[in-house]
């Protein structure tokens, strides 16, 4: 059964200033703007006045969004490392610009997107990099994060594990990346925020007007804080998480961050995550109007439309529609005679898998 929660501490949002993050991804090799596509059948089914997805199956050659985040976190990190703005046109001036940092190390956890995001970053730009995945992680995550140069190593326990652990092996020459953030760590994650609003900001481009109603998936929080900087002064926010991880509804419903625990097993695989990031948190506190905790069936019901419509999204790329559906019917109230904008947050990460549910094998 779906759960809702309305989120009672939301409170008027002044738009936020935006950042450089674009115009930074605008000279990285093979950058292009993702298409927004209408879902007019969805949109005619539910009763609403517009569907929207921002399709992020692909983003400069890897199987989702979250180089943007990683991308400009690690610019920033080595900017500061620098102690100035280096002047490069492309990838190589940037590279040998970075050159009297070497040897550096880069360490990061994920369940997958994150982490191939990382290592492709540390590939281009001529550092190392070890990526840590929870136990379970899909073979075929595995192997694309290899396939970037990484060294993976599987960690005996759940995402959250892998996150201690990668945050143990910080040291001079070793800079850990992550997308989520903890009590002395919040630099990073808040570059990694700032790098997924490039994804808002072509979309404004592309429509042209704010959606009534943004509707983004949650893990540790990170994209839906990006949402939240960039739409709440306009828009409504939807939350979307599994309910074995629903940690930013668990921490709305407690008033502050609150370990959600394990197993977090849902197929939704790149947002099982059991606490939100306290950089985020406050962002989805004050900025996101409803939380939605899902079934895994609903979002393999919406990864089976989506590819009956010929979008290939992954079963996390597909829980922002899953949401929409989910809420349309246990709160319509919330979706009705609105225009909704989605985000396809991975493309077939796993393709066996991927074959297998949309077969419903």
């Amino acid at each position: 059964m779906t759960e809702v929660f309305v989120n009672p501490a939301r409170r008027p949002w002044r738009a936020s200033v935006r950042n450089d993050a674009r115009a930074f991804h605008r000279r990285l090799p093979g950058y292009e703007v993702r298409p927004v596509r209408a879902l007019p059948t969805i949109a005619a089914r539910l009763g609403l006045r517009d569907v929207w997805i921002k399709d992020e199956s692909a983003r400069f050659g890897l199987p989702a969004f979250k180089i943007l985040g990683a991308s400009w976190a690690i610019y920033r990190l080595l900017v500061d490392r620098l102690g100035r703005e280096p002047e490069w046109r492309d990838i190589a001036a940037l590279r040998a610009a970075f050159e009297p940092l070497r040897p550096l190390r880069f360490v990061a956890a994920t369940d997958g997107n994150h982490g191939r995001a990382v290592a492709r970053v540390a590939m281009l730009l001529g550092f190392d990099a070890t990526i840590l995945v929870p136990h379970g992680t899909a073979a075929a995550r595995i192997d694309g994060i290899a396939s970037e140069g990484a060294h993976v190593e599987v960690i005996d326990g759940t995402y959250d594990d892998s996150v201690a652990a990668s945050a143990a092996r910080a040291g001079d020459r070793t800079l850990v990346v992550s997308d989520t953030s903890w009590p002395g760590y919040t630099t990073v994650p808040e570059s990694v925020i700032e790098g997924y609003e490039t994804i808002a900001t072509e979309a404004d481009e592309q429509l042209g007007r704010a959606p009534d109603l943004v509707v983004v998936q949650s893990g540790v929080g990170a994209l839906a804080a990006a949402m939240v900087d960039h739409y709440a002064a306009t828009s409504r926010i939807v939350v979307v998480e599994p309910k074995s991880a629903a940690c930013g509804l668990a921490a709305a419903r407690a008033g502050e961050p609150v370990l959600v625990p394990g197993p977090h097993d849902s197929v939704m695989a790149g947002l099982n995550c059991g606490a939100v990031s306290i950089v985020a948190w406050p962002r989805l506190r004050d900025g996101v109007d409803v939380f939605v905790a899902i079934d895994d069936d609903v979002a393999i019901a919406a990864l089976r439309e989506l590819a009956g419509l010929g979008i290939a999204a992954g079963e996390t790329g597909a829980s922002g529609l899953a949401g929409l559906l989910a809420l349309a019917v246990a709160a319509p109230e919330v979706v009705a005679d609105t225009s909704v904008l989605l985000f396809g947050t991975e493309g077939v990460t796993d393709p066996v898998a991927y074959a297998r549910l949309v077969d419903g094998a």
